[in-house]
């Protein structure tokens, strides 16, 4: 798995492209603003299940990565375990880079 993803995560964050925490994500799902969801790969079942079958029902593009640590050190938050991507071009770029 190519790491250049994460230097384009952390730019997407600092341009308010993307949207942490799990009810917020769901919302975005559900209002079709989240273009990609990367979950990392370490995540509870429950919230998995959820987010899961949100982007299944609502047909949103779902990535699991690397663990917590790794994605939440690229946002500079701690303990994140889903991002939500709300720009189609940064989601084209990061599902192309993890491919």
């Amino acid at each position: 798995m190519s790491k250049d993803y994460l230097n384009l995560l952390g730019l997407a964050y600092r341009a308010r492209k993307c949207t942490l925490g799990e009810e917020l994500i769901i919302r975005d799902i559900q209002s079709k603003k989240a273009k990609l969801i990367l979950l990392a790969n370490d995540t509870g079942p429950q919230t998995t299940k959820k987010i899961t079958d949100k982007c299944n029902f609502y047909k949103v593009p779902l990535l699991v990565v690397d663990d917590r640590e790794t994605i939440s050190r690229a946002i500079g938050k701690s303990g994140r375990v889903a991002i939500a991507i709300l720009d189609q071009g940064f989601a084209t770029k990061i599902t192309s880079l993890l491919d």
